[in-house]
């Protein structure tokens, strides 16, 4: 199939929209920062990058390397990685470049041009980091490509030459020239924000029209795909991913504006691939280890897609003002992660079953495994919401060496959110008789930031704050004193909604998992020898807590059961009720030796299930309210 990112049809009537589009920008009237791309050896993981800063003003140039990532909010110091550089100016003559700190090259004594090269390896195949090898180089810009400091107004210019021997195509967001090989970008922030393929991917293509009036022609939805599968796969993938598309414009109401009229979903299913889901602008990076061909495996890379895809609104265009704009240089932080990521994580299983590509049952186990996760989570004791997203430079990726508390004092701004999200989406629905929805909530803050945001390719003109959301919850709500109950309640407190009623609404019991059996709390256990080692950080005022037990201890004996294994502690475990005192024997890191007594609990972790599989009767009011929420939304 031939390529839409080589010039042909298609091409030409994206040139064609860009020229349009670009004719008024003003940054093109500078000289464009221009990168050449080659890949000598990829199979030994490395790149070559030529960068050419013309028009030089006087002074010394400072020259960095990104220390995190759009979609990023922790330090990644993608420098560590560059090697080989030199420096030239205009004439081909030696700079020497000073080093301040290690993200940073500064260059004095150029003659208006500076020319930089270098060469920086990446073996991470994810969206974050940078992926070669003798298949493919899949590219995060930040991890790859340097900037200059103070020119993020500048545009840009990027050429990719051919591996020897290969004949690669470029799958990217970037725009494209008349040459297949050559994109551009209209200022440094949305090169930034690119992520880009270079493969011999199969390309899938279909376009959606979202019934809006519009200039040209509906956008195109272009899958560009690395796997190891057939393509038969590749087609049954391709429909899949157009239900998803389908599926989530009747939340906003709308496409976004994306600026080449397509949307790229750069999608790597290798063996040797991290699992990873990446928003951008006009694009995805869509990474897995799975295959399309495993059921269970496509199931989680459908749920990636739905994720990412929402961001196009959702993060891309709806932006926090502690995101925007973007601070390659230091760590990024938001209060308002747990809507950009967690509202973001409710919808995209909330789409795929609307979509068809999730059952009910799978839907309600997801609702019920968030819902245990933040009800039971001891971090909500000490955080709200919003300290949960203040969080993200320290958890996003980010490695430390020493041990943290934070299983104990975190809990994932992913799934705090989503069940905001659920509480806030049934919650106005309950009130309203299903009229007011958390759809409409997202299609009011569209309507107030994300719709007015999008002025400039790389850039979101309106940023919300709290005070933002909180005001277009209560248009949404008619009712101020709503919007401002429940901000202060579930997201700046650290309060729940009454989920048992909410989902009774619907039909939907909640209810005990495992009524009447006793619990000592959610442990690693590691089986060992004759005891069973604490893996990990015990919760925080669990049985187990209470009773003195700490990570690295030993369990040896529970109730007169000796632990040799986890069935053992299950076993001894079941022999127990709720509510007893049972000896507890087991040894502490130091070796000190404790004969102790636990006091069990019933097991507090629910589940969600039917009305009717109970055996009860849903009632019509029941069953109109859950097929509002719950059926397809397209017309």
């Amino acid at each position: 199939m031939t390529s839409a990112f080589m010039l042909g049809g298609m091409a030409k009537r994206f040139l064609a929209f860009v020229f349009l589009f670009l004719v008024s920008a003003p940054a093109w009237a500078q000289a464009p920062v221009e990168y050449r791309l080659s890949f000598p050896a990829p199979e030994h993981r490395w790149m070559q990058v030529e960068v050419r800063f013309a028009a030089v003003p006087a002074g010394p140039l400072q020259v960095r390397m990104a220390r995190t990532s759009p979609g990023r909010y922790a330090l990644h110091e993608f420098a560590k990685n560059v090697f080989d550089v030199s420096v030239v100016n205009g004439k081909g003559q030696p700079l020497t470049a000073a080093r301040p700190d290690p993200h940073q090259w500064d260059i004095a004594g150029h003659d208006g041009t500076v020319v930089v090269t270098y060469k920086v390896f990446g073996d991470r195949t994810d969206g974050t980091y940078l992926g070669i090898d003798s298949m493919h180089a899949h590219i995060n810009i930040p991890a790859a490509l340097m900037f200059a400091r103070g020119w993020f107004e500048r545009p840009a210019r990027v050429t990719f030459v051919q591996p020897p021997g290969k004949a690669w195509k470029v799958a990217t967001q970037l725009f494209p020239t008349a040459d297949p090989l050559v994109f551009t970008a209209p200022n440094i922030h949305y090169l930034m924000d690119s992520p880009t393929d270079f493969s011999n991917f199969t390309l899938r293509e279909f376009t959606v029209d979202d019934g809006q009036k519009r200039a040209g022609p509906p956008p195109t939805f272009r899958i560009a795909l690395t796997h190891d599968g057939t393509e038969a796969e590749a087609d049954a993938f391709a429909r899949d991913v157009e239900r998803i598309v389908r599926e989530t414009i009747p939340i906003f109401g709308e496409l976004p504006r994306f600026e080449t009229n397509t949307y790229t979903f750069l999608s790597t299913y290798l063996p040797w691939a991290s699992g990873d889901g990446m928003e951008h602008r006009n694009s995805t990076s869509l990474t897995s280890s799975g295959a399309l061909r495993n059921p269970q495996q496509r199931q989680g890379i459908l749920g990636t897609v739905s994720h990412e895809f929402f961001h196009a609104w959702n993060m891309e265009r709806l932006r926090s003002a502690g995101v925007e704009p973007f601070d390659f240089e230091q760590a990024d932080m938001s209060d308002d992660l747990w809507l950009g990521e967690g509202f973001t994580s409710y919808f995209d299983s909330l789409i795929l079953h609307r979509a068809g590509l999730l059952s009910l049952e799978a839907l309600l186990g997801e609702l019920a495994g968030s819902i245990n996760a933040v009800t039971l989570g001891p971090g909500r004791q000490f955080r709200s919401a919003v300290d949960m997203s203040r969080m993200a430079p320290f958890v996003d990726a980010a490695a430390a060496i020493d041990r943290t508390a934070f299983p104990n004092l975190f809990i994932s701004y992913y799934t705090y959110g989503s069940v905001i999200g659920l509480g806030l989406d049934l919650s106005l629905r309950d009130r309203s008789s299903a009229q007011v929805s958390g759809d409409l909530f997202m299609r009011g803050l569209w309507t107030q930031f994300g719709r007015p945001g999008q002025k400039e390719p790389g850039k979101v003109a309106t940023a919300y704050t709290i005070d933002g959301l909180k005001e277009t919850l209560a248009k949404v709500a008619g009712d101020r004193g709503f919007a401002n109950d429940f901000f202060g309640k579930f997201v700046e407190g650290r309060e729940l909604v009454d989920y048992t009623r909410l989902l009774g609404r619907a039909g939907l019991v909640l209810r005990k998992r495992s009524p009447g059996k006793a619990f000592a709390g959610q442990v690693q256990l590691q089986a060992g020898g004759s005891a069973l080692r604490v893996g990990g950080l015990v919760p925080w005022e669990s049985p187990l807590y209470k009773a003195g037990v700490a990570q690295d201890d030993q369990l040896v004996n529970l109730g007169g059961v000796d632990l040799t294994s986890t069935a053992a502690f299950e076993d001894a475990l079941s022999k127990q009720k709720p509510g007893a005192a049972v000896p507890l024997r087991f040894v502490r890191r130091s070796g000190e030796v404790v004969n102790g007594m636990i006091t069990l609990v019933e097991d507090p972790r629910i589940e969600v299930v039917t009305v009717e599989s109970t055996g009860g009767t849903l009632s019509d009011d029941q069953r109109r309210f859950r097929a509002s929420w719950l059926n397809s939304q397209r017309q």
